[in-house]
């Protein structure tokens, strides 16, 4: 098939995507819909690179989080919708589901379900800060889930500290300080994924005003002196960061 046919069939697949979806508005946009649009927007050449970086790719189809992130705003928000990608699998179509569902409808119970599937850092991530730390229950599971020993539930726990660090932007001091004594208890674990998760939710606390700031270089001093290379890593590499002129002038220009 001539390459211009062939881009012109592929355009004709997701502009009928596209159209189905726009019919279905006001009636719900089922799973098997949206799927067969993901299929028709997959970028099997971007397979090798996500693999380069970590992200199994035996599920996935290689698009893009800016591309999910417009099929997640004309799809619109859906919970039920979000159970049934996310149950279909396919790691764009999870990624998808922590865009559309709603976090005032997610339970304890729908959080452990999707923890537990976590296999890869970058759901992981995109899933805590697209939904979960929006849910009522985000700062009880900082606690449970920073205890755990599987990896990605470990670093679930660490990843909600820092997108919270973040997003939250009326929580106290009061409720980040809680978080370093966490953050010293678990900076001994070595392992990739988890470490780079507590030394991000450190650096994110730290960013967050100048009082936790200063704080926060002090956590860090503090685990530095641990007798620890994964400690040692997580410690310098933020007291880089937290003490350097572009976020010393920051937080001096905001004030705080």
């Amino acid at each position: 098939m001539p390459a211009r046919e062939k881009r012109k069939n592929t355009a004709n697949t997701a502009t009928g995507s596209r159209d189905a979806m726009a019919r279905s508005k006001g009636a719900r946009i089922d799973a098997e819909e949206v799927v067969a649009r993901l299929r028709s927007l997959a970028q099997p050449g971007n397979l090798e690179g996500m693999a380069r970086f970590g992200i199994p790719t035996e599920h996935a189809l290689g698009i893009s989080l800016p591309v999910l992130r417009k099929l997640a705003k004309e799809i619109g928000r859906g919970h039920a919708l979000a159970g049934e990608l996310w149950a279909t699998g396919i790691h764009e179509a999870r990624m998808l589901a922590t865009m559309v569902d709603d976090p005032a409808q997610v339970t304890d119970a729908q959080m452990e379900t999707w923890v537990r599937d976590f296999a890869s850092w970058d759901i992981c991530d995109q899933c805590c800060s697209n939904l979960f730390d929006s849910t009522p229950h985000a700062y009880r599971k900082v606690r449970e889930w920073s205890s755990r020993e599987e990896e990605f539930v470990k670093r679930a726990g660490f990843v909600l500290m820092a997108t919270l660090s973040v997003h939250d932007k009326k929580a106290d001091d009061d409720v980040f300080r809680e978080f370093f004594p966490i953050i010293i208890r678990e900076a001994g674990d070595d392992r990739i994924y988890v470490k780079k998760a507590v030394n991000w939710a450190l650096r994110q606390i730290g960013k967050r005003n100048r009082t936790l700031n200063q704080e926060a270089i002090r956590v860090a001093e503090e685990v530095q002196a641990i007798d620890s290379r994964a400690a040692r890593w997580i410690a310098s590499d933020a007291l880089r960061e937290l003490t350097g002129e572009k976020v010393q002038r920051r937080l001096k220009v905001r004030g705080k």
